[in-house]
């Protein structure tokens, strides 16, 4: 059936238009009839730019020049000077060439040897948080299954000890909640949790210069490149980065790829038949639910994209979400098939500078847990509606109720 939705319905800075789903038919009106749209104020937020289209965005994804992750922040929501000033500090509000520096250093804790040995660990939570629900028949998937696994990984990762680990979670949700009421977390409250992690990470690396560990913490703070190391306040923002985004965006793919398989059965039922295709079938996840669904840009200079003219410090949103279902990349983009060629997919970053540091970390804990699942919880099914976050930047879920049989 033909969407009678129009350009003048569209209105993408109310997260209320995500909590019944993403608002496909928004994004599907602008690629067909306003690929590169300025949208104006919506409540709190000013008017900024949609880049809706695979092609666009994922040349303005690699051009820093034009196009500053740090002039105004990665949000919608316009952020005070001082906030913006430490937020800078962050890698990922970072433009070339300090953002390269950054990563150089960082990257030292998330070789292919660091992520390798961390594949055992994966399989041993697996494990465990399936034999934990499976006894039960029943479960909040999202609390119970999808959450547990990023945090218990990144928890160690990072050397956090057991007794702190509800913290971290605490924290993310707080971070990233702050628009959903069932959290009832004020700007405030956000800025207060960012604050707390901070606290706690000054003495977690405080501890580990003292008596260094064989962890990612540990890697961190000795990683010299050109001669610099991370100072207290980079090594903090990073600590929140890797707490908030490879807790969230990882929960919420598997969330969203359990989501998918419970609701085309005949598409699990090919993962069932044949698991070599489960690599591919994440890719398909990432691309049919992106995590992360915008990123924002601020342009430095006037810029030309389809006859339309981004001046000078104007808000651009690159809607992920959208470039992930364009209709000149992928066939039937609405379909959900675990043996689509997902090669162009945007959902790291649109491969650019700013391309995940976590993807192949995040891509292995997924696919660990799938095949667990696939295994030993093979007739998973909804016991309810799914409740979505409150957001138009983390495409979340955040109670997913199933029942299953039980295992012994």
């Amino acid at each position: 059936m033909m969407s009678t939705t129009t350009v003048h319905d569209v209105d993408l800075a109310n997260a209320d238009n995500f909590v019944p789903a993403v608002p496909h038919d928004m994004f599907d009106v602008l690629r067909r009839d306003a690929p590169v749209w300025f949208h104006p104020r919506s409540g709190e937020v000013e008017g900024f730019w949609c880049i809706v289209k695979h092609a666009d965005l994922v040349q303005l994804s690699h051009d820093h020049g034009h196009f500053s992750s740090s002039v105004g922040g990665i949000t919608l929501h316009d952020m005070r000077e001082e906030d913006l000033q430490l937020q800078r500090q962050m890698m990922l509000q970072m433009d070339p060439p300090d953002h390269t520096r950054m990563r150089l250093l960082v990257n030292k804790g998330f070789t292919p040897r660091m992520i390798r040995r961390l594949e055992e660990h994966i399989r041993e939570v697996t494990t465990a948080i399936v034999d934990d629900v499976g006894a039960r028949g029943e479960c909040d998937f999202v609390v119970d299954v999808a959450a547990e696994l990023p945090l218990q990984v990144i928890a160690e990762m990072m050397g956090v000890p057991d007794a702190d680990r509800g913290k971290i979670f605490d924290w993310s949700n707080r971070l990233i909640g702050s628009e959903d009421t069932e959290y009832n977390v004020s700007r405030d409250d956000a800025i207060g949790a960012g604050t707390e992690m901070f606290m706690y990470s000054t003495e977690l690396a405080a501890e580990k210069r003292k008596q260094p560990a064989d962890d990612i913490i540990s890697a961190l703070l000795q990683a010299e490149v050109d001669g610099h190391t991370l100072s207290d306040t980079e090594f903090n923002l990073f600590f929140q980065l890797l707490a908030v985004a490879g807790n969230e965006t990882t929960r919420n793919l598997i969330s969203h790829g359990m989501l998918a398989l419970i609701e085309h059965p005949d598409q699990r039922q090919k993962l069932m038949d044949d698991r070599s295709l489960l690599p591919g079938a994440i890719e398909e996840m990432l691309r049919f639910a992106s995590p992360v669904m915008y990123m924002r840009r601020t342009a430095t200079s006037d810029f030309e994209l389809r006859d339309q003219t981004i001046h000078a410090g104007d808000k651009v949103a690159l809607w992920y979400i959208a470039a992930n279902r364009d209709e000149e990349v992928f066939e039937d983009p609405h379909h959900f098939d675990v043996t689509r060629d997902t090669a162009d997919y945007v959902a790291f970053g649109g491969g650019g500078p700013h391309f995940c540091l976590g993807a192949n970390l995040a891509k292995l804990e997924i696919r660990v847990m799938f095949e667990a699942l696939l295994e030993r919880l093979p007739d998973i099914e909804l016991a309810g509606p799914p409740q979505r976050l409150r957001s138009n930047f983390i495409n979340g879920i955040k109670h997913m109720p199933v029942t299953f049989t039980t295992t012994g």
